[in-house]
């Protein structure tokens, strides 16, 4: 068996994007995220890294909860409030957290301080996952590519 290592590196050598599949008016609430994809950086397959910073009045995504994707999150610099079922909460470097697939906790990061809040996400890459958002019109399952393909919830084209 073959082995191949990509890295070292840091983080700051993988193209940071504010790009997003959500179809608009969603693409433009994310302008303000932005991601540096990791795990994709380093050829993995069966899960994602994602490094995302959030400017000040900037959301992570829409409120929203996974089917069969697990997602870890943990801060890295400054301050961001999370959104879930039990509510909301400020969450500060060195704190974490994880949403289980299937439990239907919708979830959402904003940044409701002053200055940038950088975190990591995690989640496993399940080519069956589909997401529902509980406060817009929309929902999202995974095509044959493994992306995401963004609808109403009815299932109608945007």
């Amino acid at each position: 068996m073959t082995s191949k290592t990509i890295g070292p590196f840091r983080p700051s050598d993988v193209n940071e994007s504010n790009a997003s599949g959500y179809p608009e008016p969603f693409a433009s609430e994310a302008r303000k995220r932005h991601n540096r994809r990791l795990g994709d950086h380093a050829g993995l397959t069966a899960f994602g890294v994602v490094m995302t910073r959030v400017e000040p009045g900037g959301r992570s995504s829409q409120l929203h909860a996974h089917t069969r994707q697990d997602e870890f999150v943990y801060v890295l610099e400054g301050e961001i409030t999370l959104h879930d079922d039990a509510g909301k909460r400020v969450m500060r470097a060195g704190e974490c957290v994880g949403f289980p697939a299937g439990t239907g906790n919708a979830h959402s990061f904003l940044n409701e301080g002053t200055k940038d809040a950088v975190f990591l996400v995690v989640g496993n890459r399940s080519p069956d996952d589909a997401a529902t958002y509980p406060d817009v019109d929309l929902k999202a399952e995974t095509g044959p590519d493994g992306r995401y393909r963004f609808t109403r919830r009815d299932g109608t084209a945007y």
